[in-house]
């Protein structure tokens, strides 16, 4: 759908968006834009816990890395 198009019927084009139609608009037959729903995009924030048990540390998670950037090829002095 070109621009003058667009402008002319934008009341039709927010239905189809509301129905869950994507529309391209274009301007001398070049895709400029899309017009999507932004009801379907949203993404509802997970409640505190949902990822309890889901989540574990190792018990030397803060155990010292002191050792771990020691090599030969640098030693330290």
């Amino acid at each position: 759908m070109n621009v003058h198009e667009a402008k002319t019927h934008l009341s039709r084009l927010l239905q189809q968006v509301e129905a869950g139609q994507d529309v391209v608009i274009a301007r001398a037959g070049v895709p400029i834009a899309r017009m999507v729903s932004c009801r379907g995009a949203q993404v509802g924030i997970a409640p505190p816990g949902a990822l309890a048990g889901a989540i574990s540390l190792s018990d030397d998670f803060d155990a010292p890395l002191d050792d771990l950037f020691v090599s030969d090829l640098f030693p330290v002095q």
